[in-house]
């Protein structure tokens, strides 16, 4: 969390880091213990993700792409979608016979989501805007994530200005849970 570089490069290696997650959870047989703590682990770092996004990305890409409130809308609707799973996700331990199926859409899921942005709208807002302007939002992002909430709030709003006005208090309070579960620690 926190890489540095404009926003394309800081959410691409996000996805990266997400992605090492899933291979961590794919490799262990169904059942064993430490999926769950990855599956918290990949949670927690898609939570801060989508909150960084909404209250920084989609506004860029509404004001800077054409076309970009349709894109913007679709990556919300996908960002729903996976909070409801993630949200569903937490309720199962890695011997529940709902985690596999819930792990599993929640890949697919955020695989799709992710080969759209990087396809589609990571390189129309590189052409957009300016390397300054990818710049300055990069350091948002990474601010955004260090205040952001660690567990899924579905109903929470994901659009300015609500949701920049929630996300620090609502992920002070689930980082303070994490904290004292130990949640989100693999070893």
């Amino acid at each position: 969390m926190g890489h540095g570089g404009d926003v394309i490069n800081e959410l691409t290696i996000d996805h990266q880091e997400v992605e090492e997650l899933f291979t961590n959870i794919d490799e262990l047989p169904s059942g064993e213990r430490q999926r769950k703590l990855y599956a918290d682990q990949v949670t927690m770092e898609l939570v801060r993700h989508s909150v960084a996004e909404e209250a920084y990305l989609y506004p860029a890409v509404r004001e800077h792409v054409p076309g970009g409130d349709a894109l913007a809308d679709r990556e919300l609707q996908d960002h729903a979608e996976a909070e409801r799973t993630m949200k569903d996700l937490e309720g199962c331990d890695a011997d529940d016979p709902d985690f596999d199926r819930l792990i599993g859409k929640l890949m697919m899921e955020i695989r799709a989501h992710v080969e759209d942005e990087e396809g589609n709208l990571f390189p129309r807002l590189r052409e957009s805007c300016s390397p300054q302007l990818l710049n300055e939002l990069g350091d948002k992002v990474r601010q955004a994530k260090k205040m952001a909430p660690t567990r899924p709030h579905p109903s929470a709003p994901d659009t300015p200005p609500a949701n920049k006005l929630l996300a620090p208090g609502v992920g002070l309070v689930d980082r303070l849970r994490d904290a004292l579960s130990g949640r989100g620690k693999t070893s």
